[in-house]
């Protein structure tokens, strides 16, 4: 066993330790997430949205009269950790699926080297919109959010609509990076346009220098950033400070309030962010108002934000495909009620689900830092 197996082998056990050793009516899920490093701050936040969820379940009863437990490891946002870290996980019978993973490139690497298929297990509402997780078609991602391919081309058509041909993306050198820059590049294929400039900075770095250079060069009009929150808030307070004056937009996957903290208000201010789910400060959906309430019960310390929601939302999709599954669910009994879901109503949000249908929605949004580092619609 290797080096790193054995501290991801510890990890797992200090979670086990942490959480009590699962009971026979328990329903044990698995979380491997990024709670170090580049993704740190969103990892967390992923991690606290679907607590407080499981957490109000369990306070009910739990499902089918089982109390769900939850195994939360660290991968650093790195991919062999996670290929470590999730075989470690799934050899555990009593695992019954994955949640909540983040990463392009990390969870691309589990269906590369046939993880998931080979444990039957189902891997529920990841955070990544990449397109190797959704096409070619594989069963075992169920996903809550719409694609980057989506994002882009809803933030392509507003750019089109006010004028603007010269598009630039910072783009992170991985799968996750290049999925969104695929995406890009056909939204403005489709109304026969061209990039301006790729600009790539290496993944697990804030080091965005040079794409700070290629992008000013190319004299974009906006930029749009494939990019996680250090780097792109690196990317930001370069860009402003060098003098760059384009629209800046960024894929759904960051921080806002990390980018504001880290990049500075002044250079924050007016970056539109695309959003996969309904805008969650505003207690105007059902689900929003009970999410509200959850969140304030189970993680008092934690403040709403997208990421949370996302997560809080993903966990009551699992939840109730948990129910469905009835008393003693299996991986393979929880994969069949999952794609029973054709049409679940959240509290004002629909997904649906099916044999060959992975995508729960397409909700796509655009949302922008205001001058106070608050997101405005």
């Amino acid at each position: 066993m290797s080096l790193r197996t054995r501290i991801g082998w510890l990890q797992l056990v200090c979670a086990l330790a942490a959480t009590g050793s699962a009971g026979a009516a328990d329903v044990v899920i698995g979380q491997i997430a990024p709670l170090s490093g580049v993704l740190a701050t969103t990892g967390q936040q992923m991690v606290v949205g679907g607590k407080a969820y499981f957490d109000f379940v369990n306070s009910q009863g739990g499902v089918n009269g089982a109390r769900i437990r939850t195994l939360v490891v660290d991968d650093a946002y790195k991919v062999d950790q996670t290929l470590a870290l999730t075989r470690e996980m799934v050899a555990r019978p009593e695992v019954v699926a994955l949640f909540g993973m983040a990463g392009t490139a990390n969870i691309g690497k589990l269906l590369q080297e046939g993880v998931l298929g080979q444990a039957g297990i189902a891997l529920v509402a990841p955070y990544s919109g990449g397109e190797p997780l959704r096409s070619p078609f594989n069963p075992w991602i169920f996903h809550l959010r719409a694609g980057y391919a989506d994002e882009t081309e809803h933030m392509v058509q507003q750019l089109a609509t006010q004028g603007i041909q010269r598009v630039a993306v910072l783009y992170q050198d991985d799968a996750f990076g290049k999925s969104g820059l695929a995406g890009v590049e056909a939204a403005l294929a489709r109304r026969n346009l061209k990039l301006a400039v790729a600009a790539p900075y290496e993944r697990n770095t804030d080091t965005v220098g040079p794409a700070v250079k290629q992008v000013l060069e190319a004299k974009a009009q906006s930029v749009i950033m494939i990019a996680v929150n250090k780097p792109a808030a690196a990317f930001v307070k370069q860009y402003r400070e060098s003098g760059g004056g384009g629209q800046l937009f960024s894929i759904s996957v960051v921080d806002p309030g990390e980018l504001v903290k880290l990049a500075g208000l002044d250079n924050a201010r007016g970056l539109g962010i695309s959003q996969v789910v309904p805008f969650p400060y505003q207690a105007l959906l059902p689900v929003v108002r009970q999410f509200h309430e959850h969140l304030a019960k189970f993680a008092p310390a934690a403040s709403v934000n997208y990421t949370n929601f996302e997560e809080y939302l993903g966990a009551r999709v699992l939840v109730e495909g948990l129910r469905r599954a009835g008393a003693n669910p299996t991986r393979g009994k929880l994969i069949k009620a999952l794609e029973s879901m054709s049409s679940f109503d959240l509290g004002g949000i629909s997904v649906g689900y099916g044999p060959k249908q992975r995508v729960g929605s397409r909700f796509v949004d655009v949302t922008v830092i205001g001058s106070t580092g608050k997101l405005l619609k």
